[in-house]
């Protein structure tokens, strides 16, 4: 049920983890494309751009919580990596506790700022009540959405990307299902898609849990290890926390994005709207790999190992090269047919919006590469900080293009924000890469010069004898 990844070739072992979480980031992608198209086609554009209008507030609360699950896993990673089991069940026992903390604190407060937030992005008048009714059921259902999230990074973590698809493949024909049920047969409205992507979630976390429970024996564990510990809990948050934040505060940038695209109006918003599902649809080779990087460099920093960092990296990113020259191709071909899939009928303004949008984001899907490979790696080497500091370089460069420039080019400044975002990301990212790389270098080779020289010591002593 476990997989060791600092033996073998960095490449393979990359590409064998990844393809794995490429699946089950698609079945993601897919149940959450469905919404949008079941709403789009079924509902129509104003529930469509209320449902959108939504996004990057969803990203920003959702986004901490898939960040602060990952980054919990970590310290996992690293103890699986130094075969010290116990430690590794008492890390995974705190994080339990952890999250049941944040599931609680955070659905009470973010379902009670929901209006608040809506208001002050400025949401159109004729969609504000589909985006409040829709966010609102999604927030409500965050314990589920934390529960999946830290069982499957935990399980991730100890080398199983598989497992987590197989679950993910049944909530999303749960989703669907769903999703035309509560739609088409209960004539609801938004809050149907809402209602199936909350339900489908804690489903693939029960069986997460159920799954963990009966065939991870390494996770088997004593009443004293099960025991709350706040040195544990310390370390958990130092590296959870701001991983999530840095979904977080890149999420913010969003919003001041999706508050400029709201000014365009509800066809901009349906537009764009159609094209990030679009983009987040067909990036999930580059985000799988960036995913891949953290387990893996969590394990080898373990294991003491880290050249394989330096060459897992070098290996993931030339990957994400390819896959990102392979992807604008795709959007430059079919980017004005694409938006069709969430329309009941062709509205030429929607899809110049979405193909602009999606055109120029795709150009700098090499940049996202590099964004996810190199920040997911400084991760799994324990230096969630550094991903605090990404993210509001992201923000900045959102705000800029959002605040300054979309007064001066209009919308083309919405579409340059994503790849300015990641430009000003990777400026920071590469050379914190290799600080961090050094730095654990030369720690690790202190520890190996003082281990060798307390055992020239024990043997001078024994010799002596």
């Amino acid at each position: 049920m476990t997989k060791n990844l600092t033996e073998g070739r960095p490449l393979r072992l990359i590409i064998g983890f990844a393809i794995p979480m490429f699946l089950g980031m698609l079945f993601q992608q897919f149940y959450s494309m469905v919404d949008t198209v079941i709403v789009g086609k079924f509902l129509g554009v104003e529930q469509l751009a209320g449902v959108g209008a939504t996004g990057p507030l969803n990203f920003m609360v959702i986004g901490f919580c898939t960040g602060l699950c990952s980054g919990f896993a970590i310290p996992v990673a690293q103890k699986f990596g130094a075969g010290e089991e116990s430690e590794l069940r008492r890390y995974v026992a705190n994080c339990m506790w952890l999250c049941i903390a944040f599931s609680a604190v955070l659905t009470i407060v973010v379902v009670a700022l929901c209006r608040l937030i809506l208001v002050a992005l400025n949401t159109p008048s004729n969609i504000f009540d589909y985006a409040y009714v829709y966010i609102v059921i999604i927030f409500a259902g965050i314990p589920c959405t934390i529960l999946y999230n830290v069982l499957a990074a935990i399980i991730r973590s100890l080398g199983d990307s598989r497992t987590p698809v197989i679950f993910l493949a049944v909530s999303s024909g749960i989703n669907i299902v769903l999703d035309l049920v509560f739609i088409v047969v209960f004539r609801m409205g938004v809050e149907g898609p809402a209602l199936a992507t909350v339900i489908s979630q804690g489903v693939s976390g029960v069986i997460c849990l159920w799954y963990v429970r009966e065939k991870f024996e390494i996770l088997k564990m004593s009443r004293e290890e099960l025991r709350p510990r706040s040195s544990y809990m310390y370390k958990l948050c130092y590296m959870g926390i701001p991983m999530g934040l840095q979904y977080s505060v890149t999420a913010i940038g969003s919003l001041i994005i999706q508050s400029a695209i709201n000014s365009f109006g509800s066809s901009a918003v349906a537009g764009v709207t159609a094209a990030q599902k679009i983009s987040m649809f067909i990036t999930c080779p580059v985000e799988s790999l960036g995913a891949t990087m953290a387990p893996y460099s969590g394990q080898n920093m373990g294991a003491g190992k880290l050249e394989r960092i330096k060459s897992g990296v070098i290996a993931a990113s030339l990957c994400g090269f390819a896959a990102s020259a392979v992807l604008f191709g795709v959007v430059a071909l079919f980017g004005k047919q694409l938006p069709m899939l969430f329309l009941d009928e062709a509205d030429e303004q929607v899809i110049g919006y979405a193909y602009q949008f999606l055109l120029t984001a795709s150009s700098g899907y090499c940049l996202l590469t590099l964004v996810n490979v190199v920040r997911f790696s400084i991760q799994g080497m324990g230096f969630s900080v550094f991903a605090v500091t990404s993210g509001v370089l992201e923000m900045c460069a959102r705000g800029l293009a959002g605040t300054v420039l979309v007064s001066r080019i209009g919308f083309t400044a919405i579409c340059m924000a994503h790849v300015m975002a990641w430009i000003f990301a990777d400026t920071f990212l590469i050379p914190a890469f290799f600080y961090c790389y050094n730095k654990l270098k030369k720690r690790h080779d202190a520890e190996e010069t003082a281990n060798k020289q307390v055992l020239c010591r024990r043997v001078a002593g024994a010799a002596a004898k």
